[in-house]
């Protein structure tokens, strides 16, 4: 998935999960944790796969649940020591739907379920190898491509209406994770 794409996914997870259980949109905080989560497992991974090699690939350890269960309970735990259980839940939801998403995402793009990198290390997993702006253009060329096909255009079609849902959500929550002067600032 691309970032936007995990942003929203994220978004209308977490909203909607905030409206059902206290019937009220995401604070700024949470809504800025809950971006940080939709996030980290590639600020974890990319750079260390793409840019400095440590790791065989963009989707290994941030996206492995021997990585994410460990982060998510750490951040749940200081959350809740700080009394702000609402904001460690935003990154969990984050981080938890951006595993969900770039295992789904294939499904979206013509290709089949694919969840090994939450095994990883023990499912070993690869990228191509190259830089990381060649990686990037390497993916990004690729989705350009797809969305040549009959498929790409009616995914296209999806994504926009999709995309244009979840601002829509965050929209009518009030801008959460954008503070004004008469906002909460929780």
């Amino acid at each position: 998935m691309w970032p936007w794409e995990h942003l929203a996914f994220g978004y209308v997870c977490y909203a909607l999960g905030s409206r059902g259980w206290d019937g009220r949109p995401p604070s700024n905080a949470a809504a800025l944790a809950l971006a940080v989560g939709t996030q980290f497992p590639d600020l974890v991974d990319k750079p260390l796969a793409w840019g400095l090699d440590v790791l065989p690939s963009g989707v290994s350890l941030g996206h492995s649940i021997f990585a994410a269960v460990p982060v998510v309970g750490a951040v749940l735990l200081a959350a809740d020591r700080r009394g702000r259980r609402a904001v460690g839940a935003a990154f969990a939801v984050g981080y938890l739907s951006h595993l969900a998403g770039d295992g789904l995402y294939p499904l979206l793009v013509g290709g089949e379920l694919s969840l090994r990198y939450l095994l990883w290390p023990l499912v070993p997993t690869a990228d191509a190898g190259q830089p990381f702006l060649a990686t990037v253009w390497t993916f990004w060329d690729k989705f350009v491509r797809f969305l040549g096909t009959p498929r790409g255009r009616l995914y296209l079609a999806a994504e926009v209406a999709f995309l244009a849902g979840a601002v829509a959500l965050w929209l009518w929550d009030g801008t959460p994770g954008i503070p004004r002067p008469e906002r909460e600032h929780t």
